[in-house]
């Protein structure tokens, strides 16, 4: 599978062997991930139908949550399948190209979204704190100006990223002992000096997971602090059921892309990583749609309203 280049090999294809230690679990894995991956699908997708039909919903928040939920359709949609075919494989071979592509969408999409969170936690927070000036200040070019921003930060720290690591020597060692074509995982693959690739990638994970999280702790701290000088209890649950949504989501999020990314070596352990990915890959953009429609009136209404409309059509 290999051409030997003097002490190294050009790598051709790589082998996904994570969670083969468990091979009664292929298949339950396999229907999970399907199932998940439709509703993934299904509602996300309706969310954004959502937010472009109904009037009511052209608004900043909900154009940063139709940007969430297109992120998520495309982040599972570059992963689940691919996961899915290798899954019920006996090869459990992906093509070189077909892995590097999987690490930048995955890399590129993860890194938009911890961006993206933060952008939408600064909008609770002008909404809420400074709720007079919120036409103002969250104006259609600063808002979309913030979303642009937030794909071009993300792609540009997946593609640095992924080039140092896909032009390294990976000295014929070609099976990767994960699920996906990880970045981490594809480093323990690379015989040659990896302190740049380290360094580059500690920076990414502070300026990208670390700061983000960081903004957005500091803008709930003030979104609460107005919370609480309201003085109806209907007005105090009125503002923060606008935010609970989106905590509910960051704290899916982070709370295992922390993990990963920023754990000590010492508890390094392949399982664990490899949930770690189901759960940030799969379970997090899974339940962001629910998350939103559970905990938001405005969306439980719109969804009334087209299904409604959708009924009345129907029936002529």
């Amino acid at each position: 599978e290999h051409m030997e280049i003097g002490n190294y090999s050009a790598t051709t294809e790589f082998f996904l062997v994570g969670l083969s230690q468990y091979p009664e679990l292929q298949l339950c894995l396999f229907v999970l991930c399907l199932i998940m991956y439709l509703i993934i699908l299904l509602g996300n997708s309706l969310l954004i139908i959502i937010t472009i039909l109904d009037s009511r919903l052209h608004t900043p928040m909900y154009f940063f949550l139709g940007n969430l939920s297109f992120l998520d359709i495309c982040y599972t949609s570059s992963s689940i399948p691919p996961t899915l075919f290798i899954v019920m494989s006996e090869r459990k071979s992906i093509s070189f190209i077909s892995c590097v592509l999987q690490m930048v969408a995955s890399l590129g999409l993860g890194s938009t979204e911890c961006v993206l969170l933060a952008v939408m936690a600064y909008d609770r927070y002008v909404a809420i704190c400074n709720p007079l000036r919120y036409p103002i200040i969250m104006n259609k070019v600063l808002y979309v100006q913030m979303a642009v921003w937030s794909w071009v930060i993300g792609c540009l720290n997946s593609l640095v990223q992924t080039v140092l690591t896909m032009v390294l020597p990976f000295c014929g060692n070609n099976v990767i002992d994960h699920i996906t074509c990880e970045i981490l995982a594809l480093l323990k693959l690379i015989c040659s000096d990896i302190s740049m690739n380290v360094l580059i990638m500690t920076v990414a994970s502070i300026v990208l997971l670390v700061i983000p999280l960081l903004l957005i702790f500091v803008s709930y701290v003030f979104i609460l602090s107005s919370i609480l000088r309201i003085n109806s209890v209907e007005g105090r649950k009125k503002a923060f059921s606008t935010c609970s949504a989106h905590l509910t989501v960051v704290i899916l999020f982070y709370g295992s892309a922390l993990f990963m990314y920023m754990k000590p070596k010492s508890k390094d352990t392949k399982t664990s990583d490899e949930i770690m990915v189901l759960s940030y890959g799969v379970v997090t953009p899974m339940l962001n749609p629910i998350v939103y429609s559970l905990r938001n009136k405005e969306v439980k209404e719109a969804v009334k309203k087209v299904f409604n409309r959708h009924c009345i059509y129907g029936k002529h």
